[in-house]
């Protein structure tokens, strides 16, 4: 089972080397009409649009090319990347991927909880620890495309774990991989889970 995993992982790693190469000098004349929701720099200022600084190339590319094609529907974005080419949304995830993610602050009265979900999960209902995919820090798996969490706003990730749990958002694959975990999660559990990560850095 681990070299399972283990060639899953390497497979997943070497397949993100595939891609056109992103030019971040590009990639900042194109992030004009971005900054608008998400600032130029990718640290948005409203919690519920997501901070792209920082997060991995190979996951930012892959959420451009699912809103789209419309395989992750998103209303604000609509019409917004249609004039974009391959070679455009690789630049863009260049950039924002070279930009540092700004870190929020935690609810202290969910940190206990979250934190246990976070590293820990639901083991006996069958649910993986986040730190698995994510890392025990929040800063992802960048070559196997698992998006940085540590930092990222509260009320966008509570939003992401809800439409995943509730079958809104299917573009995490075949798999189902957040479907499957998100439909252990209560809504308790979620506010503390996203709190938690929020001030995770």
């Amino acid at each position: 089972m681990n070299k399972v995993i283990v060639s899953l992982l390497l497979t997943l790693g070497l397949s993100g080397l595939a891609h056109a190469a992103g030019d971040a000098e590009a990639g900042q004349a194109k992030v004009v009409v971005c900054g608008a929701c998400h600032s130029a720099d990718g640290n948005s200022a409203a919690p519920n649009f997501p901070k792209l600084a920082g997060q991995g190339e190979r996951y930012l590319l892959k959420q451009l090319q699912d809103i789209k094609s419309g395989a992750r529907p998103i209303v604000e974005m609509t019409g917004l990347l249609d004039n974009l080419s391959e070679q455009d949304m690789a630049d863009i995830s260049a950039y924002f991927a070279s930009q540092q993610m700004s870190v929020g602050a935690a609810d202290p009265k969910l940190i206990e909880r979250g934190e246990a979900l976070f590293r820990g999960g639901k083991l006996a209902e069958g649910m993986p620890a986040c730190i698995g995919c994510h890392s025990p820090n929040g800063a992802g798996l960048a070559a196997a495309g698992y998006p940085k969490l540590g930092g990222q706003h509260a009320t966008y990730l509570a939003k992401q774990l809800t439409d995943f749990r509730e079958g809104n958002r299917t573009n995490d694959g075949d798999s189902m991989i957040m479907r499957a975990i998100a439909a252990k999660l209560s809504n308790k559990d979620i506010e503390a889970v996203s709190s938690f990560v929020q001030g995770l850095h």
